[in-house]
């Protein structure tokens, strides 16, 4: 069952509710109006700063790790941090369900990734811009959504400690394997691997934050092996200490490091040199 989908209008009643007329005002965490969409069983959540409601803006898709949600992101005061120095960057973000907890960046959850983003486009000014933003486990859908054939264009890519490497999650363990054979049905093949897909394709932008220390998700096998696919001038590695998602990924330093990747490319990477 799908939740109805809001109306530029209403959003832009909501905007003037809690902004007012117009008139510059402070950023704050309560100012964020999420609006729903998609399925009612797991529903995405998407944010659109007022300067969307009136401008032509980008949307960052985020794609959440492992067992959680777009609500239980939305309420981490550590990825408050990321998401609104997103917004503050006038991006819309949505916080998208990626198919349910334990997806895995299954191919036919990105079918519902991209109804998700279809709808998203309905409720704001977007400029053609899309943006894929992974954590963890959601490393591997915001990848497959930047191969060729997925229902969306992805400008560039941005990686906090990711999973991007199907045949190092099936060997990592059984609970693991479970969870792959239930989300594609089979055990995975370099036919499925988004990295093996990736590495064939040209390299796009890429944003990777990541650690050696990571001993959930190891980096050898994950994000050091991505570092390929970065295409030159602006994909930046930031190499991070500490364990699997600390809490040194969503400090503002970190923060306004993943902001100006974004506005990097919205300022000067032409859209044929963008993985598109």
């Amino acid at each position: 069952m799908k939740l109805p989908k809001p109306s530029l209008r209403m959003l832009s009643l909501l905007a003037l509710a809690l902004f007012g007329s117009g008139q510059a005002a402070t950023f704050k965490p309560a100012d964020v109006s999420w609006v729903q969409l998609g399925l009612v069983e797991r529903p995405s959540l998407l944010a659109v700063p007022q300067h969307c409601l009136y401008t032509q803006c980008a949307l960052i898709v985020v794609s959440h790790p492992r067992g959680q949600t777009p609500e239980r992101l939305r309420h981490s005061p550590q990825f408050s941090r990321m998401t609104e120095t997103l917004l503050q960057g006038r991006f819309a973000v949505l916080l998208s369900s990626d198919g349910g907890p334990l997806n895995w960046g299954s191919p036919k959850a990105l079918e519902e990734v991209g109804e998700l983003h279809h709808e998203a486009l309905k409720v704001f000014d977007w400029n053609g811009h899309t943006y894929a933003l992974g954590v963890s486990m959601g490393g591997l859908m915001a990848l497959r959504s930047t191969l060729s054939g997925s229902p969306y264009s992805v400008r560039g890519l941005a990686l906090i400690d990711p999973w991007v490497n199907l045949t190092a999650a099936w060997k990592s363990s059984e609970t693991r394997q479970q969870e792959l054979l239930k989300a594609y049905g089979q055990p995975p093949s370099a036919a499925l691997n988004p990295l093996t897909l990736a590495l064939a394709e040209r390299p796009i932008p890429l944003w990777v934050a990541s650690s050696p220390d990571d001993q959930v998700v190891p980096e050898r096998q994950n994000a050091a092996l991505l570092h390929s696919h970065a295409a030159a001038g602006y994909s930046q590695v930031r190499p991070l200490t500490g364990p699997h998602l600390g809490g040194n990924r969503f400090t503002p330093k970190v923060a306004s490091s993943l902001l100006s990747f974004f506005q990097a490319l919205e300022k000067h990477a032409p859209d044929d040199d963008a993985g598109q």
